[in-house]
């Protein structure tokens, strides 16, 4: 086994460099339909997939976010919201949403909808909800339930929790709870955990997690694998290095 430290920046750009190579995202970004539902993880999916088809030009992830999670009395940036990034047939639909798609996805579609937390045991997400009407996830799940459109969930295992997912959900959704709400994601969970053997073959364990100047939220990787399994590994993880900080 080696071992390697992965702030969460890394962790999203990890995420991202997968799901490029995934097969059903593959195949919707060239036949279908493939909405990247705005969100800071799910913003390196983006700029991954508009390198890849030659359309990156006018893309920024600042802004690429509904919400964010900043620090107590932390305001985030200032920025003109984008839209989503809705590829159809591999074509950049530049400033439209999910919303002006998702009636027309079908099976073979795929949406990208990034989470808040996760139970890497049972592959349960949830999402906090900050929406009246349920946000983006209130859009998607009637076409993930009612014509099989794929939902693929990228979360980084920073998010991760021992708790029972649906007893969280019961707990925040209270009438007598402050705060956003939670609903639970009905789709494919996919974490670096999930990324590393998709690109090398590795098998891929948590090992631990915490850490100070910049490795705040970082967690310790164990990758165990044939000799070329660990060399491919060694050249993915240490192509992260100096990811800078997230800045959504």
């Amino acid at each position: 086994m080696k071992q390697y430290v992965l702030t969460p920046a890394m962790g999203k750009r990890l995420i991202a460099k997968a799901l490029l190579h995934h097969p059903f995202v593959r195949e919707a970004m060239e036949n279908g339909i493939l909405a990247v539902v705005a969100g800071t993880t799910n913003g390196y999916v983006a700029e991954e997939v508009l390198r890849a088809t030659g359309q990156a030009e006018g893309f920024s992830r600042k802004g690429f976010r509904r919400g964010v999670v900043t620090p107590p009395g932390v305001s985030a940036p200032q920025a003109d919201f984008p839209g989503d990034v809705v590829l159809v047939k591999g074509q950049w639909q530049k400033g439209r949403e999910i919303f002006d798609f998702v009636n027309d996805m079908k099976a073979g579609d795929v949406i990208l909808k990034g989470a808040n937390v996760v139970d890497l045991l049972l592959r349960k997400a949830a999402v906090y909800i900050g929406h009246p009407m349920g946000g983006t996830i209130g859009a998607a799940v009637p076409a993930v339930i009612g014509r099989r459109v794929r939902l693929i969930v990228p979360v980084g295992v920073e998010k991760r929790t021992h708790e029972d997912i649906d007893s969280l959900v019961a707990d925040v959704n209270d009438p007598d709870t402050e705060g956003p709400r939670l609903m639970p994601i009905p789709g494919d969970i996919f974490t670096e955990l999930d990324a590393i053997p998709l690109l090398t073959g590795a098998v891929a364990r948590l090992m631990g997690g915490g850490g100070v100047y910049g490795a705040e939220g970082a967690v310790w990787i164990g990758v165990q694998g044939e000799p070329e399994e660990l060399q491919a590994a060694q050249q993915l993880l240490a192509s992260l290095k100096g990811e800078p900080a997230c800045e959504g």
